[in-house]
């Protein structure tokens, strides 16, 4: 169970005094914020540029995130964790990320968008077997993401100007980055849970100082990482754009690091998965292109499984413990009798008058 009085913070403005709509509310703008600026970073340095070497750009981002956290102030000191703790979570960490990208070389933007709109399924399934989480959900919160995951992929396909391609060495590596993703949020959580005192900045130094390591064995296998400093020598101005999505996208891991201490993994896969339909949406009214009945359907799937997720559990009350509030609970026969056996004691003590 989370610690309600764990004091959280997101870039100095205080969370833990605030309502809960409000917490959502800072740590949602923040993520979107974030996430928005890397997809465009990402659709002009892999389709404009044709450059594709996600593991070598997450390499570089590494980089960025410890530099922006040692400006935050945060040393290995304030670490109330043990290193050990973050192996796991760091190796899952930096395979999805450098899978994500990698996909890109192989699947165009529809086809992985609609696999990565999926991912709040098998993070939901997974918490089910994280250790120190164990996290049960509700019917209705699985109809929830059902819902949202295909009105988001009837919405992608009609906004598609061309049809999803899908590649086999593509499909592999995002198969391999959402399985990833169903274990990163449910291991974020369960450190949060296990120790609340754990700060969202330790998640991200330890995950990237551990993380950074397992990007090297994949990078000199596939000759990505001489292949990568190369073209980058050639176009040194990519690494300026690298440099600016790895510092929006460290506002929005942050973000989402709030997020997860404070709603959980799932709710906040759920957040995600709803960020691509809000972004996709934006540039409808932004661009006033027309809509179309598939993009409706889209819409009203997406809104009806915010709906349902938004909707509170329903607990019937004990029968029992109800009657018990409105009603005194009969006396026990045994103490009942011992008790009348005391009055006729006292009666036979009595004096006459």
């Amino acid at each position: 169970m989370k610690n309600e009085d764990q004091v959280r913070t997101l870039f100095g403005i205080s969370l833990t005094d605030r309502p809960k709509w409000h917490q959502f509310l800072i740590c949602s703008s923040g993520f979107f914020f974030g996430y928005l600026v890397n997809g465009i970073c990402e659709e002009y340095v892999y389709n404009k540029l044709q450059f594709s070497y996600g593991w070598y750009f997450t390499f570089v981002q590494g980089f960025v995130y410890l530099f922006l956290i040692y400006l935050q102030g945060f040393t290995a000191k304030q670490m109330v964790n043990p290193w050990k703790t973050y192996v796991k979570l760091s190796a899952v960490l930096m395979g999805s990320h450098g899978l994500t990208k990698g996909s890109l070389a192989f699947l165009n933007y529809p086809a992985q968008l609609m696999f990565k709109s999926t991912k709040v399924l098998p993070v939901m399934i997974m918490g089910a077997f994280i250790p120190g989480l164990r996290r049960k959900y509700p019917a209705h919160e699985y109809v929830s993401a059902v819902l949202l995951v295909v009105g988001l992929i009837i919405f992608t396909l009609a906004d598609a100007q061309t049809s999803p391609n899908f590649s086999i060495l593509g499909v592999v590596m995002i198969s391999g980055a959402l399985i990833m993703d169903s274990f990163l949020g449910n291991l974020q959580e369960a450190i949060f849970t296990m120790n609340p005192e754990t700060t969202q900045m330790e998640m991200l130094f330890c995950s990237t100082v551990v993380g950074l390591p397992f990007l090297i064995p994949p990078m000199l296998l596939t000759g990505e990482l001489f292949k990568a400093w190369t073209s980058c020598s050639q176009h040194k101005y990519v690494y300026g754009v690298l440099v600016f999505e790895a510092m929006a996208t460290y506002v929005g891991q942050v973000s989402v690091l709030s997020l997860i201490a404070l709603f959980g993994a799932a709710t906040t896969a759920m957040i995600t998965t709803a960020r691509k339909a809000v972004t996709l949406l934006l540039s409808y009214l932004i661009f006033t292109k027309p809509l179309s009945e598939q993009h409706a359907t889209g819409l009203l799937l997406i809104g009806m499984g915010i709906t349902l997720k938004l909707l509170p559990d329903y607990k019937p009350k004990n029968r029992a413990a109800s009657n018990a509030k409105t009603s005194r609970p009969p006396a026990n026969k045994d103490n009942e009798m011992a008790h009348q056996i005391e009055i006729g004691k006292d009666e036979e003590r009595r004096p006459l008058v």
